[in-house]
């Protein structure tokens, strides 16, 4: 069973689909979408949802529709420091200009020699307190939570072990995403460590979460770990693909 997860858009889900289809694998409808939260950027998961949602449409275009100032924002913090052409050199690699990303923005500074790869340019450049970042207003927890469940799908929390969240400000968080209808955790994750693992399934079980298990793949060299090569869920959750 798959399911593609593109930031905020829907696109490409019905030529993902198709290609699941025709290798004999199940296939679900999916969105990764940017919130903000005491402003901290959080991505929450839509799963198993109806595309034609008019809500959830309107409410992904919205969030999309600031990335390109981002963007033009980003290249020019870049050229403070010298990297110059970054704007055009990441809309190179955008195949869609209104869901230019960082990581468009890293595979450039890979591409000129900066990094030696777009992991690296994360952490030098594209993060807060470096000098490419920029500040943008996305969607809050409630929009997000609000759209996936409209479109009768499950919402779930993105890896959950990369957000500089203190252990109390984490069960907040938690705590007022279930509150809105949050059903899901995503426990496995390419970017998680086995610490978090283990944490994130115990808090899964206090909270009566679902549990997700996603690669985070963005592509070939650029991803924690392949498609496909994701250890199981730990024993003892309930899986979210139960759900759908």
């Amino acid at each position: 069973m798959l399911a593609l997860t593109d930031h905020d858009d829907l696109g490409g889900l019905a030529a993902a689909r198709e290609v699941a289809e025709a290798a004999g694998m199940a296939f679900v409808n999916g969105v990764e979408i940017s919130i903000e939260w005491e402003r901290l950027q959080i991505h929450i998961l839509g799963l198993s949802f109806e595309v034609t949602d008019p809500a959830l449409s309107a409410g992904l275009a919205s969030v999309r529709s600031g990335r390109i100032e981002r963007a033009r924002r980003m290249s020019a913090e870049l050229e403070k420091v010298g990297i110059d052409g970054a704007f055009e050199g990441a809309m190179r690699h955008a195949a869609n200009p209104s869901l230019i990303s960082r990581s468009h923005f890293g595979r450039y500074l890979v591409e000129v020699g900066v990094c030696k790869d777009v992991r690296s340019v994360f952490e030098s450049y594209l993060v807060p307190g470096r000098p490419g970042y920029v500040e943008h207003r996305w969607a809050t927890l409630a929009d997000s939570v609000q759209w996936i469940l409209g479109a009768g799908g499950v919402a779930a929390v993105a890896h959950p072990g990369r957000y500089k969240l203190s252990r109390a400000d984490m069960r907040r968080f938690l705590g007022e995403f279930k509150d809105l209808g949050g059903q899901a955790i995503e426990v496995m994750s390419g970017s998680h460590t086995p610490e978090h693992i283990d944490l994130y399934g115990r808090l899964a079980r206090e909270y009566g979460f679902l549990a997700s298990r996603g690669s985070d793949f963005h592509g070939p060299g650029e991803s924690y770990v392949d498609l496909g090569n994701l250890a199981p869920l730990p024993e003892g959750l309930q899986p979210i693909w139960e759900a759908f």
